[in-house]
């Protein structure tokens, strides 16, 4: 009898094992939804307007924790969907943009021979590949929204192309970069 039973359980425990692998499928094809749709995703870089920073063909991990908690900070990388400016303008087509928060809101920027200033200081800009070639400003940062540029100021559609940022549009921040290998870490 214990035999008998024995056999049938197993029976049972083999016929219910598919079952479990289409569970566990499922429970991780949900966890990988969850986790992409917000807490992070990856993105690829596919312009030259972060450098030397952000180079083309780097692979990043943008978490889209820290913004539920706190707003921007000068000098993230935020990861935003363009506007329709930006399109108009010449920025490249693209589902979203990855630049620099320069100043926020409340802060009056501008852009003078070659150098960014903040409420009248010049801003420390140790990631920039060279100097604006152009001038902007003065103007201050209107409540919710930003000004962002990209690292390599004179190859890049950004703030001083298109205006704001509508803070709105951010979609998250650039935690760290997971390819290639000899640059991976955190940004």
């Amino acid at each position: 009898m214990d035999e008998a039973a024995g056999q049938s359980e197993g029976k049972h425990r083999a016929r219910g094992r598919p079952w479990s692998g289409l569970v566990l499928a499922a429970v991780a094809l949900l966890l990988a939804v969850l986790v992409r749709g917000f807490v992070a995703e990856p993105r690829l870089i596919i312009s030259d307007s972060m450098e030397p920073a952000l180079t083309y063909g780097d692979r990043l991990l943008m978490e889209k924790v820290s913004y539920r908690l706190h707003p921007p900070r000068a000098g993230d990388i935020v990861v935003f969907e363009p506007l329709p400016e930006a399109d108009r303008r010449g920025a490249l087509r693209v589902e979203a943009h990855i630049k620099r928060v320069i100043a926020l809101p409340g802060q009056v920027v501008q852009v003078r021979e070659g150098q960014v200033l903040i409420d009248g200081q010049p801003l420390r800009e140790p990631y920039v590949a060279e100097p604006p070639a152009y001038e902007w400003g003065p103007a201050r940062v209107p409540e919710d929204m930003l000004f962002v540029l990209g690292d390599n100021r004179n190859a890049s559609a950004d703030s001083h192309v298109w205006g704001f940022l509508p803070r709105r549009n951010v979609l998250g921040r650039v935690g760290l970069r997971f390819w290639p290998p000899g640059r991976a870490g955190g940004l």
